[in-house]
């Protein structure tokens, strides 16, 4: 479930980097990064359950599915704060620094 959660959330962060240009200024490119990469990380945890448990990786309890549907949100909650904090260091379009100045 977190595999696919995070593979959905990076189709979708790609297509908006890929198709507009202000999200390319406000870096959401920092956000593909990261959801790529855990789309990585939960596939290769995916291919090392399989290679253990079997078919049976496959057939998860109801509960485990919560769990990781829990865990797929909470990472991409993570990664949107993490992008936020840095929107707000870089400040590419001095959004901050003209509030702070007025």
């Amino acid at each position: 479930m977190t595999l696919l959660i995070t593979v959905f959330a990076a189709v979708v962060s790609t297509v908006v980097w890929y198709s507009n240009e202000r999200a390319r200024r406000l870096r959401v490119s920092t956000l593909v990064f990261m959801f790529w990469g855990a789309s990585l990380m939960w596939m290769v945890d995916a291919v090392a359950g399989y290679l253990e448990e079997g078919a049976d990786y496959f057939v998860p309890a109801a509960a485990d599915m919560l769990n990781d549907a829990f865990l797929g949100v909470s990472v991409i909650a993570l990664a949107l704060v993490i992008w936020m904090v840095s929107l707000l260091i870089k400040d590419p379009e001095g959004t901050l620094l003209a509030s702070l100045r007025k």
